[in-house]
């Protein structure tokens, strides 16, 4: 099985770009916003302990599957040892199924992140992100607070890229990964 962590900032294009990824290569597109969302919806709050149990069970069930792979989005703050933790045990639940793991990093600075939060694909997906005030400074503070673009070498895994697609198309992105890691 092949696991793609597509990781980066906030509103840098992980989800749009998982799904261009996703239409060229088979793997199935988990986006981060696919347990919050619900989690949001029927607590009323951010719920961490109900949304990361939920992620576990479908990975756990994904894992088991004769899936091809799965593409899954997160936003990495590498000033937390938590991040690296939580990235380390999803690596658990997929490696006893001989899983390759494949490292994608996308940064754009934080103007174009700026534009991209707004974008219809991002509201159709993230409710929490349509009132455009709000998750503009969750945006600007997540930027202030944590630092959610590895150090050159941070990253130790075999099987990384790091893309700027600040000015590439989502489609452009996907076919850059499809073709590094030969997907």
């Amino acid at each position: 099985m092949k696991f793609v962590f597509l990781i980066g900032d906030a509103a840098v294009g992980k989800m749009t770009v998982g799904q261009e990824l996703m239409k060229i290569t088979g793997l199935r597109l988990f986006h981060n916003h696919m347990t919050i969302e619900p989690v949001l919806e029927i607590f009323g709050n951010f719920n961490g302990k109900a949304i990361s149990r939920l992620r576990d069970v479908i990975f756990e069930e994904f894992a088991a599957s004769d899936n091809y792979g799965m593409i899954f989005t997160y936003i990495w703050a590498f000033d937390q040892q938590s991040d690296w933790d939580s990235i380390e045990r999803v690596k658990q639940i997929f490696a006893p199924y001989d899983t390759v793991f494949y490292y994608v990093e996308l940064v754009a600075p934080q103007e174009i992140r700026l534009q991209r939060n707004i974008t219809e694909n991002r509201l159709i997906y993230k409710a929490s992100k349509r009132n455009l005030d709000v998750s503009n400074q969750r945006l600007i503070d997540t930027d202030t607070t944590y630092r959610c673009v590895s150090n050159d070498g941070e990253i130790p895994f075999d099987n990384y890229i790091r893309i700027d697609n600040s000015n590439l198309s989502a489609e452009e992105t996907a076919q850059r990964i499809k073709q590094h890691f030969n997907l």
